[in-house]
């Protein structure tokens, strides 16, 4: 099957069962990460703009005011990226979900779309999206040298996303996801881990550039083709048989993936040992080298936090755990979490460099103030797609980070309206999406 007959051609009947499944998990972990990011800093900032620059009539995620379709998926892309806790694909080394569902919100909301979606049409988009984002973002990511952000090929995904929601033909569509492809954001991702700030994974500004391309294309504008679709041809294998979105991984904290194994590997010696944090005198991790990348021992924001080593483990030491607010606030100057933070030593792996991206690993060693050393085995994230979460552990998630947000009510009915989407319409879900946080 060809990508463009896929992306316009695929139904809701069409999916296993599993995969509709994985769809509303995908979905749900999307906005409990949206939900629980809602107050920090970044959300509260993108939002802003996106109100005030971007005016139109389409509704914001969880915002009383309202933006372009364009603003909508900025903001709504931003938000999920400003809390680091979405899924993501291992050979992508990014995320598709947060740009393509924050592409799709918007989307399906705008009045130029040739009908209304429904809950089914809207879930079928978003699993075709999973598909065709992670073959773009391969394609991609094989085909150019340097190691470009989720904005970046997002952006054609979510153009995907719009050809199918606005009904374009297959010439517009071509020109959709060339269009996106060209102003796609070639983010750098390595300068946002060695300098952390508000750019995040280029996701938001993807959405933008995609839902732009889509509206674009519409009214006639040209850019085909698209070179990672349209001539990439091994990478487009497999469309509706070999499904990507039961690839996915799901992260159990909110930092960047690549921490997650040494953070691992230091909970699993906490455990085994019965350590207590004021036991170890400091932490030795050896690892990938994006992981040693990630080297910020002192943040002072929660982007510094989010994309840390060193940080994220001595919060789990510390803790047993690592939840949104271990990252920001008065948190980050917690003096035993900076004492172990900063004695944290990262060694680069070889072994663990061979196996990236497809696998994660890392091996701790805690030396202890007795003189004793304790090291872990090859550890690697929890939550990868080859040992999953389980739907209640994706759905307890969900509530530790709305409930506090959204209130426990307006949580369970999310739950419950994106349970039964395919039965109802689209403002079954989005009608509870789209009001303010009290």
């Amino acid at each position: 099957m060809t990508p463009l007959a896929f992306l316009h051609d695929i139904q809701w009947s069409d999916l296993p069962d599993p995969v509709k499944t994985q769809t509303k998990l995908c979905l749900l972990d999307l906005i409990g990460i949206a939900a629980g990011a809602h107050g920090l800093p970044l959300s509260q900032i993108i939002r802003d703009h996106a109100a005030e620059t971007f005016g139109g009539p389409l509704p914001m995620l969880f915002d009383p005011r309202h933006a372009s379709a364009a603003g909508v998926a900025l903001a709504t892309g931003m938000t999920i990226d400003a809390l680091d806790g979405h899924d993501g694909y291992n050979p992508a080394k990014g995320h598709i979900g947060c740009p393509l569902f924050a592409g799709a919100l918007a989307l399906a909301h705008h009045p130029d779309g040739t009908t209304d979606p429904g809950g089914a049409g809207f879930l079928t988009t978003i699993a075709m999206g999973y598909e065709f984002g992670a073959r773009a973002a391969v394609a991609q990511h094989e085909t150019v040298p340097d190691y470009h952000t989720s904005g970046s090929w997002g952006a054609v995904t979510v153009a995907a996303a719009g050809a199918r929601l606005l009904g374009l033909d297959a010439t517009a569509t071509r020109h959709a996801l060339g269009i996106a492809e060209y102003h796609g954001p070639r983010s750098q991702m390595m300068r946002c881990i060695d300098h952390p700030t508000m750019v995040k994974d280029g996701s938001g500004w993807g959405a933008m550039a995609g839902v732009s391309a889509s509206l674009l294309a519409q009214k006639g504008f040209t850019g085909a083709p698209a070179i990672t679709v349209e001539e990439t041809p091994d990478h487009w294998q497999g469309l509706g048989s070999d499904w990507r979105i039961l690839a996915q991984y799901f992260k159990p904290y909110p930092v960047c993936r690549w921490a997650q194994a040494p953070v691992e590997a230091v909970l699993h010696l906490r455990r085994t040992h019965g350590l207590r944090a004021q036991d170890v005198d400091h932490i030795q991790v050896h690892s990938f080298h994006q992981a040693i990348r990630l080297a910020t021992a002192q943040p002072k924001t929660t982007e510094e936090a989010q994309y840390s080593t060193s940080f994220p483990c001595a919060v789990a030491l510390v803790r047993g755990d690592i939840t949104p607010r271990d990252l920001h606030g008065p948190a980050l100057s917690d003096p035993e979490v900076l004492r172990l933070s900063k004695s944290l030593k990262m060694q680069e792996d070889a072994a663990c460099n061979a196996a990236f991206p497809t696998r994660r690993f890392a091996t701790v060693t805690l030396h202890l103030k007795d003189g004793r050393h304790l090291s872990s085995k090859q550890m690697e994230p929890r939550w990868d797609h080859h040992e999953p979460p389980s739907a209640t552990e994706l759905r307890a998630k969900f509530h530790d980070l709305a409930d506090p947000v959204l209130g426990t009510d307006r949580a369970d009915q999310i739950e419950t309206a994106l349970d039964r989407l395919e039965h109802t319409s689209l403002a079954a879900l989005t009608d509870l999406l789209f009001q303010p946080v009290s």
